[in-house]
């Protein structure tokens, strides 16, 4: 018996000898391993980003989009809940954050630095920058098509957390607003200047008709000139005036004759039958009757 329980003992041993090499084996390979290095912003997938089409030529887009790269802020996110808007964002030409860009289109970026913790980034908890991306292509006559980036990379461990996707709709909300304003202030420019050319239209036509109106109204001055001048002569052809010392009105055209009345000196009459010695004459007032050629005048 004990010869036996001697023997149990010692295989006991050379089994637990055996499993203790084994572990020993396991663990001098994983020390034989290589470190793994931290991971870096090029090491994280980046996030799918945001992408949208606004309607409206490239050059109002790209008008809209300065004005939100200039507004100093980063839409859709926060740090503290008190302060729901983030500052102090910056505009710069490029950024290590992303990659550099080949793509089709135009890139712009807009940085934040010195933020903790910000929200709608996911698993951030350390502070870092927030870097948005924007590249905007031609997608026809009046559409463009814009494609939005935002990550943040922490400070210390580098290590890159994308956007849940509210900092680039966000961004893209705010894009499209001021779009919309710059169209509609520019639909509003095209209307006053609409109705400046109505209202010049309507001046230069008032304008027209006056000086239509003017050279009608010259037209009958000159007219009415004409006729009077043309009374006038013919009142010098069918008037005259009798001469000094005065004559008599006869009833009929020859001196023995009865008289009809004694005209003074200077009386016009008309003269209304013409003979080469006598004219029947009519006087101011209606009076009919002949007077001798030799005693009447032309009007001065």
């Amino acid at each position: 018996m004990k010869e036996a329980g001697f023997r149990f003992g010692k295989e006991d041993c050379r089994v637990s000898l055996s499993l203790l090499f084994c572990c020993c084996l396991a663990f001098a390979c994983l020390l034989a391993l290589p470190a793994r290095a931290p991971s870096s912003a090029k090491d994280q997938t980046p996030s799918p980003g945001f992408t949208g089409e606004l309607s409206g030529s490239l050059t109002d887009v790209l008008q809209a989009l300065n004005e939100v790269l200039e507004d100093q802020i980063i839409h859709g996110t926060h740090v503290f809940d008190k302060e729901p808007t983030l500052f102090g964002a910056t505009v710069v030409a490029s950024t290590p954050l992303f990659e550099s860009w080949n793509g089709p289109g135009r890139v712009f970026y807009k940085i934040r630095k010195e933020v903790v913790a910000p929200r709608h980034f996911l698993d951030s908890a350390d502070q870092g920058t927030i870097a948005v991306r924007y590249v905007v292509t031609s997608a026809g006559a009046e559409r463009a098509r814009i494609h939005i980036d935002a990550i943040f990379v922490e400070t210390a461990h580098r290590r890159v957390h994308p956007s849940d996707g509210t900092v680039e709709s966000s961004e893209f909300k705010v894009i499209q607003e001021h779009l919309q304003a710059i169209q509609f202030a520019a639909q509003e420019a095209a209307d006053a200047k609409r109705r400046r050319e109505s209202a010049e239209l309507v001046r230069q036509t008032v304008i027209r008709q006056r000086e239509d109106e003017t050279t009608r109204l010259a037209a009958a001055q000159s007219s009415v000139q004409d006729l009077q001048q043309r009374i006038s002569a013919l009142r010098h052809e069918v008037e005259r005036r009798v001469k000094a010392p005065g004559a008599d009105l006869k009833a009929a055209p020859f001196r023995a004759a009865a008289n009809v009345k004694t005209l003074a000196a200077f009386t016009e009459v008309v003269l209304v039958i013409v003979t080469p010695h006598w004219y029947g004459v009519e006087t101011p007032e209606g009076l009919r009757g002949w007077i001798p050629v030799d005693q009447l005048e032309a009007l001065p």
